[in-house]
């Protein structure tokens, strides 16, 4: 059996001993010069590296059980995506099948219509066609006004004629307040 995502993971991102089975304490105390290796700060020195490498090791064992669900999540997620594109083509074959041979045989024949049962089907079709001419109808005047609005506004932007009467004065004036502020820095 192949090796889990987990188990490579933790083969080549965790330490594969503790720090003693490393360096001993012994030969962390030697790598310092002769007047140092006496003192009580080596060992406590040690002690620190070897806390400091467990906490790093539980939070790289923890990102590693985050990674592994995230790959999980992910692979889900592809699965999910070929199963729907797969439905989609089957769909798509069925389309192109029936476009080319007509109806397949094993789907149920439709009954014909008579004249009786086809003129209430062509009324209905009638008023939900109407219907939506006349939605589409009201749509449309609602856009042909609001663009005329904006073509009057921007019109009215071109000749200077402004809503506002006093806007050109009020823009003249925060400019010079302005000018001012970035004469006074």
């Amino acid at each position: 059996m192949p090796p889990t995502e987990a188990t490579l993971l933790s083969a080549f991102l965790l330490p594969p001993a503790p720090l003693p089975a490393i360096i001993t304490l012994k030969s962390f105390t030697q790598l310092f010069p002769k007047s140092q290796q006496s003192s009580p700060q080596v060992k406590v020195l040690y002690r620190d590296l070897q806390n400091q490498r467990a906490r790093i090791t539980d939070a790289v064992a923890k990102n590693i059980i985050a990674e592994v669900k995230r790959g999980n999540a992910q692979r889900r997620a592809v699965v999910r995506a070929r199963r729907e594109a797969e439905k989609e083509e089957q769909d798509d074959d069925v389309a192109v099948e029936t476009a080319l041979f007509g109806q397949s045989a094993n789907l149920p024949i439709s009954i014909p219509h008579t004249l009786t049962s086809i003129l209430p089907e062509l009324e209905s079709a009638v008023e939900d066609v109407e219907d939506e001419i006349r939605r589409l109808d009201e749509e449309a005047g609602t856009l042909l006004e609001e663009m005329r609005n904006t073509v009057g506004g921007l019109s009215d932007l071109r000749y200077g004629r402004l809503a506002n009467g006093q806007l050109r004065e009020q823009v003249l004036e925060g400019l010079e307040r302005l000018e001012k502020s970035c004469e006074k820095k």
